[in-house]
């Protein structure tokens, strides 16, 4: 026969244990947040204070709100059984989230919520149970004579909840992880810096919330009364962008939907449109699967270690819509920041990769292939021999045939050793190291209208001189480099000549 003993946990060691269970700020904000949305909130209202030293944060929704019983059951641990169905919008798992979040920054968590009219109020304050360590998990129940003594939440109630009829309010105190991480005199910059960070991550989490789809509720969050922009990483409102054939992997009878994109090459748009779109880290980093939970991002910038991460991969970014009830084969963590598919899985996303591969590497090839048919004479030529590619000065080209025409024959020795030496000088290896981290800043110097003009009248003189018709003048100049990278310049100075340019 066996026998049982009950063996309740340590409140306080168990607490401190998942404290370190791996939260950042920004993470521990989207798991509040989460709840939020899960509550049919349409505003979240972040609001936080450095509070002279002792920093608080709150996180206010208008959602369905709790009763007292439904309140002291959000602050178990281990609400719900993470095997249970969910329903089909629930963004929580485990019934750990606003606990551990909270605790993984702060040391003391109100959380007062209003149903019906009806306001309850709860606590957990690490420093008191650490001093009952004996009598258990007592929570800490307030009524609204505390609530009122506490001049903070007394006053994010009265701005946002006197008036309405449902809503919740997470409330942070003690926020101990800021004095861990830097020197007291740089903590305040430092909270505001992780702030920050969080926007932009909040920006990027949940940003088909803050501009859905048609047909799906818009939810508006904002920091301080300043609003969220949604961020969304495929850009898919430029034209440039291409929007590849959607796949669709059925797992368990549930509907896996792949949506792969190609954003555009560096030319097709602004620079600062470039820049803000590559992320952090830059492309090469940022390329890969963006899996989403109930439109919630999960992860991001990833192949799942399927093919390495390379410069002609760079623009690829593929969506991968999940739904919870298939969680258990992803295994989605308690942050809701990493994401594994199984190998099944695995197996389809191999041949969508295959097939979206070639879309993103043809958006290099064209670029290549275009300026070999659109400039007849560059000054630097592509040389493919003996499986080894060089660029070497173009000899045929018009300035260097000029000079080489009116030069001596020590002159011409001298000149052709120069142009070796210039060749053989090419910096190839911090060229590819600029073109591949940052292709937008490398860019090569430009004429001023008055050298172009200056060089366009050698070139007119010398080819007329030759025997080049009038009319045949323009359409040469303007496949001739430099000309023919600057042809808008190009068009005005003839134009000011007489020469037509179409």
């Amino acid at each position: 026969m066996n026998n049982y003993v009950e063996i309740a946990p340590s409140p306080i060691s168990l607490i401190e244990s998942l404290r370190n269970i791996g939260y950042t700020i920004e993470t521990a904000i989207a798991d509040i947040i989460d709840n939020s949305i899960t509550a049919e909130a349409g505003q979240i209202n972040i609001r936080f204070a450095w509070n002279s030293g002792n920093p608080w944060l709150a996180i206010i929704d208008d959602g369905s709100g709790m009763t007292k019983d439904e309140l002291i059951d959000a602050m178990r641990f281990g609400s719900m059984n993470p095997l249970e169905a969910r329903t089909i919008d629930d963004l929580g798992r485990f019934g750990l989230g606003m606990k551990t979040a909270s605790f993984s920054q702060s040391r003391h968590l109100t959380v007062l919520s209003k149903k019906g009219g009806q306001i309850a109020c709860c606590e957990w304050d690490l420093e008191k149970l650490s001093k009952t360590e004996n009598t258990g998990w007592k929570l800490g129940v307030l009524d609204l004579v505390a609530v009122r003594q506490r001049y903070t939440l007394n006053s994010i109630y009265n701005e946002f909840l006197t008036n309405a009829a449902n809503g919740t309010i997470l409330f942070w105190e003690n926020i101990d992880r800021i004095r861990e991480q830097v020197h007291l005199s740089k903590q305040e910059s430092h909270f505001n810096a992780l702030i920050d960070g969080a926007r932009k991550h909040l920006e990027l989490v949940f940003h088909r919330f803050l501009s859905p789809d048609p047909g799906k509720k818009k939810v508006t969050i904002s920091i301080n009364g300043d609003e969220l922009t949604a961020f969304n990483p495929f850009n898919p409102r430029n034209l440039a962008t291409q929007e590849l054939e959607e796949q669709q992997i059925i797992i368990d009878g549930e509907t896996i939907v792949v949506q792969p994109y190609v954003l555009p090459h560096h030319n097709k748009v602004s620079r600062q449109e470039y820049i803000q779109y590559s992320g952090e880290g830059g492309y090469l980093h940022n390329q890969g699967f963006y899996v989403y939970r109930n439109r919630r991002l999960i992860i991001k910038g990833t192949w799942f270690r399927l093919i390495k991460k390379e410069e002609l991969n760079k623009l690829i970014r593929v969506r991968i819509d999940i739904p919870n009830s298939l969680d258990h084969l992803w295994k989605i963590d308690i942050k809701k920041s990493h994401a594994s598919p199984p190998e099944t899985i695995k197996n389809e996303l191999r041949q969508v990769i295959s097939k979206i591969e070639l879309s993103g590497r043809r958006v290099y090839r064209q670029r290549g292939t275009k300026i070999s048919t659109t400039i007849k004479s560059p000054v630097w030529n592509r040389v493919a021999s003996g499986g080894t590619i060089s660029y070497q000065i173009n000899r045929e080209h018009p300035i260097v045939i000029e000079l080489l025409n009116s030069a001596t024959a020590q002159q011409k020795a001298f000149f052709g050793n120069l142009i070796t030496m210039f060749e053989s000088s090419f910096p190839v290896d911090m060229f590819f190291n600029d073109i591949a981290s940052s292709p937008e800043q490398v860019e090569k110097p430009g004429f001023s209208e008055k050298e172009l003009e200056m060089l366009l009248d050698i070139f007119i003189q010398s080819w007329s001189s030759a025997g080049t018709p009038e009319n045949g003048l323009s359409e040469k100049l303007l496949s001739t480099d430099p000309f023919a990278s600057n042809q808008n310049i190009t068009r005005k100075i003839l134009k000011q000549r007489g020469y037509k340019s179409e």
